[in-house]
């Protein structure tokens, strides 16, 4: 089931609670198997734990029971937005995501470099996560590279991370990606899925080829991969459906180009979750939904480092006292998915859910963990429904029917 857009704009009233949805990217795991506890029923969350005690907890499937989510859908569900008919690329995400000025006929991929052996095959997808500035500097070659009439813009982000966008006429987004999405196998050709797609593929496949060649000697980032070719969608915005002024409060391009899409206003912040919580501080009376995102769980559990997942946890429960003390009306943590370190990777496991409010009825959950959600209140739920219920225990739905 999925948030009911023409009911929610019905219902949706203005009014001066507050909500903070935060979201814990790659938030759930799976058991130690030495210890038998997830990362999160390992960490100590005080924080979290008495926010379940007086609130009431669940357990949310971001797309459905099985399949397992990208950042986006994951992230669009949270929203109240279907996340398959309003699927969103990569791509386009990491685009608008850095002010890049992205014309209705472009098409955009995200980017890894990435390290290739002596046999051109994946070693590493993330070439040992270089720094920025590296990224910046090995950009700066492949950038303004012309393939027949397409041009190819190469932008930088985080780390090993970029975008590149293809301009020209004729690109339809229907390819596939040259990422494997694992290593011990080479790069996959681009693939036109449609009859009008060829154009693009031809010119991302040379496009790779040509940046393969550039980074020879740059090892380990000696290879480009790209994935998520998308165009740009046109998506209701959230002010329009719930009546919000909404805003988000992220450090990585990809989270604020998908708030920006949705009609969020994307706040300035630092690089932590403690700049974070200060630019909600600092901005606190000016918006009535806060979207603040946590990246940090995720890339650890995608490294396979339990430990240090753990850690991350407990520094956000810890700084938590930051925002516990506004007293939003409403507050929701959860995830965009789950990264187990054991899997060192997305999975399909549903994600706890946590919302406390003053209006909530709390459930019997007295920690924020896997096994406690599993048996609380809320039940197993689709993420599109989180955004209904944080709206309803803020008092901003008008009554159903007379």
């Amino acid at each position: 089931m999925v948030c009911n857009f023409e009911m929610m704009e019905k219902l949706a009233v203005p009014s001066p609670t507050r909500i903070v949805l935060l979201v814990i990217d790659g938030l759930g795991g799976l058991p130690n198997p030495e210890t038998g506890k997830t990362e999160l029923e390992t960490a100590s969350t005080p924080n979290l734990d008495r926010l379940a005690g007086k609130g009431v907890c669940g357990l949310a499937d971001p797309v459905g029971p099985g399949i397992t989510p990208g950042s986006a859908p994951g992230h669009l569900a949270l929203f109240g937005y279907d996340p398959v008919s309003c699927n969103i690329g990569r791509g386009v995400l990491e685009a608008v995501g850095i002010d890049f000025d992205l014309r209705q006929d472009d098409v955009a991929a995200r980017g890894n470099f990435a390290t290739l052996d002596k046999a051109g095959l994946v070693t590493d997808r993330r070439a040992g996560r270089i720094s920025t500035e590296k990224s910046a500097e090995l950009c700066h070659p492949l950038d303004g590279m012309l393939i027949d009439d397409v041009e190819v813009l190469v932008r930088p982000l985080r780390e090993h991370r970029l975008v590149a966008v293809f301009r020209g006429e004729g690109l339809v987004a229907s390819v596939t990606d040259s990422d494997p999405q694992r290593t011990g196998v080479s790069p996959r050709p681009v693939e036109a899925l449609t009859s009008e797609a060829g154009k693009l593929a031809d010119a991302a496949n040379k496009f790779l080829a040509r940046a393969g060649a550039v980074l020879a000697k740059h090892h380990p980032a000696n290879m480009v991969l790209l994935r998520g070719f998308s165009a740009q969608p046109h998506l209701p915005p959230m002010t329009k459906i719930y009546k919000l002024k909404p805003a988000a409060i992220a450090s990585y391009p990809m989270y604020r180009g998908l708030a920006r899409l949705v009609g969020m206003t994307i706040l300035d912040t630092g690089m932590t979750f403690a700049d974070e919580l200060l630019t909600l501080k600092q901005n606190y009376a000016g918006y009535d939904f806060f979207f603040v995102h946590a990246k940090a769980a995720d890339a650890a559990g995608e490294d396979g480092d339990f430990d240090r997942k753990v850690k991350i946890i407990e520094g956000i429960d810890a700084a938590l006292t930051e925002l516990i003390s506004l007293e939003p009306d409403v507050i929701v943590v959860t995830g965009d998915h789950s990264t187990p370190a054991l899997l060192k990777g997305h999975s399909w496991h549903p994600v706890p859910v946590l919302l406390y409010s003053r209006w909530c009825r709390p459930d019997r959950a007295t920690e924020f963990s896997e096994s406690a959600c599993l048996f609380g209140g809320l039940g197993r739920m689709p993420s599109t429904q989180i955004m209904p219920l944080a709206m309803a225990h803020a008092l901003k739905l008008a009554k159903f029917g007379a």
